[in-house]
């Protein structure tokens, strides 16, 4: 049999190559769930920053993660596996909870977004919550849900302490709220990093969060199951 070795057979070849050390593997499983800033992954693996740097660059040169800088403390950075770059080669092992609660900073828009379309996309309960919640859900958020034909419920929004509970899996997908809790000491178990519609206020960054929205959950859904 003649096997062609052309240059995609060489690329996928690369990124396998980057995946045969088990601390790189471990930083893609870390990642798979949601983004880690450089010093989280140094704390989860016990590992010092050169080190950590050293993996990440070469991941970044595959083209299998990415960073970006917070839209919190632009001092801070958030490390995503780049879509796509590992179609196939996520690990498959099943998550539980008992419900999954969505989290950003005033609880109208991303996180009633993800509740949405995690509703759509699983069995496993969901709610949303915020920091800082505003008064109502952005009328940005409901217009976009309204075009994408995706049933939301235009509840008010709700504090993170009147809805969270010891066995929710949380989701923060927002810089702000994902610090914010960081701060507190606070364990999440997945972070988004997303960035806010709001303040453009234009259909298309609406239509941008969802669609990153849309992406991330599909990932995700398929590895958890109700508790």
């Amino acid at each position: 049999m003649n096997i062609e070795v052309n240059d995609a057979v060489v690329a996928r070849a690369a990124k396998h190559a980057a995946l045969a050390e088990p601390a790189r593997l471990a930083i893609v499983d870390a990642l798979s769930l949601g983004d880690v800033s450089p010093s989280d992954l140094q704390a989860m693996l016990g590992m010092p920053s050169n080190l950590v740097a050293h993996h990440l660059k070469v991941l970044e040169g595959e083209g299998i993660v990415a960073r970006t800088r917070s839209a919190a403390d632009r001092r801070r950075s958030y490390i995503h596996l780049v879509p796509g770059a590992l179609d196939g080669l996520l690990p498959s092992g099943m998550l539980t909870a008992s419900r999954v609660v969505f989290v950003c900073t005033a609880n109208s828009a991303r996180s009633q977004l993800a509740v949405a379309l995690w509703r759509r996309s699983s069995p496993v309960p969901a709610a949303s919550a915020g920091t800082e919640p505003a008064e109502r859900i952005d009328p940005g958020a409901l217009a976009a849900a309204r075009r994408h034909h995706l049933p939301i419920q235009n509840t008010r929004p709700r504090h993170l302490n009147d809805v969270l509970t010891t066995d929710d899996f949380v989701v923060t997908v927002c810089d702000n709220a994902h610090e914010h809790l960081d701060r507190l000491d606070t364990a999440t178990a997945a972070h988004w990093s997303v960035p806010d519609p709001v303040p453009a206020g234009t259909d298309a960054a609406f239509d941008a969060a969802l669609d990153e929205l849309t992406r991330r959950v599909s990932d995700l859904a398929p590895r958890l199951s109700a508790s």
